[in-house]
């Protein structure tokens, strides 16, 4: 439970700054400060909630497009996000593909590096408190 909201929290820590690198990038990509926690929480709970069931629908039916599934499921949470409130807008299809790749680039790359990070030294700490546990436990 500790892995997966550390994940969690990695993955909102991520999508807000995917959200802030693409609004600075793009002229059609807006995030409004007084929604910005918002559009940040659904984007993330969209991403979690999407990106299996996108990855299974196209394992089952579309295997070619494997590959692509960060993709799609970024997009989606991205679609997601701009339909609760008025937190996030994106305007123009070029946009709306910019504001993926950058999102799902920052969220592919910065969960690798955080997500190596975090969860191992977690992982590390969580094994050397086993063993001191264990030690005491046999002397």
């Amino acid at each position: 439970m500790i892995r997966f909201l550390l994940s969690f929290a990695i993955n909102v820590v991520l999508a807000a700054v995917g959200l802030l690198v693409a609004s600075s990038l793009f002229d059609g990509v807006t995030v409004h400060a007084s929604g910005f926690v918002v559009a940040v929480l659904v984007f993330a709970v969209a991403q979690a909630v999407l990106a299996p069931f996108v990855f299974n629908m196209a394992r089952k039916y579309a295997s070619a497009i494997l590959g692509g599934i960060g993709l799609v499921s970024t997009f989606l949470a991205l679609w997601v996000a701009t339909l609760v409130g008025d937190s996030l807008e994106i305007q123009g299809a070029g946009t709306w593909i910019g504001a993926t790749v950058v999102v799902w680039v920052i969220g592919a790359l910065g969960g690798w590096f955080l997500g190596w990070l975090v969860l191992k030294r977690w992982w590390d700490r969580r094994q050397e408190q086993r063993a001191i546990r264990q030690a005491t436990a046999k002397g």
